[in-house]
C-alpha cells in the first residue's frame, strides 16, 4: 500500500503519468452511515472521489495544482455495483485504477473491499474542461496510450 502525505510539496509537471493502480485505507465515519448503521449508498461515490485524488497525489501531482494550472476534471459518468454492507468503523481498502486516460476522458475502476471480501465496485469517467467549462484535452502527462 502507498502512504502518501499530503503536505509534501508536488513536482510542477511530472514527465507521464506511470502509476496505473493506487490503494488506501478508508476508515467508516459515524456521519456515513445510515438509520442501521450501514455505510449510507451515496457515500461510496465520495469515496471514489478520495481514491482519485489520492491517485494523483500518489502519481506525484495534486488536483489543487491541476486546478492552478486550468484543468477541472468532473465526472460524466458515474457507477456502483452493491455486493455487502459496510459499517461505522469499519476499516475499507479501496484500489482505484486508470484503466484509460484519452482525449478529454479519464476512466477509473474501483474496488473497495473488507477483509478480503469486496463490498463495492464501480467506475468513473472524468472528463477535463477549462476553468469557464470549456472541453480541454488532457495534457500529455495524464494520457495513457495503451
Amino acid at each position: 500500500m502507498n502512504t502518501v502525505n499530503p503536505f509534501d510539496e508536488q513536482p510542477s509537471t511530472p514527465q507521464s503519468l506511470t502509476l496505473r493502480e493506487h490503494e488506501i485505507e478508508i476508515r467508516v465515519r459515524y456521519q456515513e452511515t445510515d438509520a442501521q448503521g450501514r455505510v449510507h449508498h451515496a457515500t461510496y461515490i465520495n469515496y471514489f472521489e478520495i481514491g482519485r485524488v489520492e491517485f494523483l497525489r500518489a502519481a506525484g501531482y495534486s488536483y489543487r495544482q491541476l486546478e492552478a494550472d486550468g484543468i477541472y476534471l468532473v465526472v460524466a459518468e458515474v457507477s456502483c455495483n452493491f455486493f455487502r454492507g459496510a459499517m461505522y468503523d469499519d476499516l475499507l481498502q479501496l484500489k482505484t485504477s486508470v484503466t484509460r486516460a484519452k482525449g478529454v476522458r479519464i476512466r477509473h475502476e474501483y474496488e473497495l473491499t473488507l477483509d478480503g471480501e469486496t463490498v463495492v465496485t464501480g467506475h468513473t469517467v472524468v472528463a477535463s474542461v477549462s476553468p469557464d467549462g470549456k472541453v480541454k484535452r488532457l495534457p500529455p502527462w495524464l494520457v495513457i496510450n495503451d
